[in-house]
């Protein structure tokens, strides 16, 4: 009974190797975009360009862009844009989509060309980025910007 309680408090090799870091959606070391405040006309499009890093092995990531008429907050930076007046959406604009990393990545550059309808509400938007690491520690990253006529 001693040597089962014993061998059950002995960790194994794979718990002193598990990930315990959050994964970096870093903007600093390349040029990217969108930034906070970037203007964007219906029609044209967004390029994503960032660049994520990850201690031991990147997973995937999603990016979300909804409306933000009643301006609401995902507190990921501390500037501040000029915003619209408060409004109800009549065709808001909703993106969501998922994005595998190959596995075994560590650094992952992900650039994507985003065409924004010609048919939506213009105003302030929120451009998201979630990050998840193999290990399922996510970042996010959230951005405002405006879309206009």
């Amino acid at each position: 009974m001693l040597l089962c309680a014993l061998s059950a408090c002995n960790g194994s090799d794979d718990d002193e190797q598990k990930d315990m870091a959050y994964p970096v959606i870093n903007t600093t070391d390349i040029v990217a975009v969108p930034t906070d405040c970037d203007v964007y006309k219906r029609g044209d499009v967004i390029p994503l360009n960032l660049l994520f890093t990850d201690d031991t092995e990147l997973g995937a990531y999603n990016i979300e862009i909804h409306h933000n008429f009643d301006h609401h907050t995902h507190s990921t930076s501390s500037i501040e844009c000029p915003m619209d007046a408060q409004k109800q959406a009549v065709r808001p604009w909703v993106y969501n989509q998922d994005f595998n990393i190959t596995a075994g990545l560590r650094t992952y550059t992900a650039r994507h060309d985003i065409a924004i309808p010609t048919d939506i509400d213009a105003g302030d938007y929120h451009f998201m980025v979630r990050l998840t690491d193999r290990a399922g520690w996510q970042r996010l990253h959230a951005v405002a910007i405006k879309i206009t006529e």
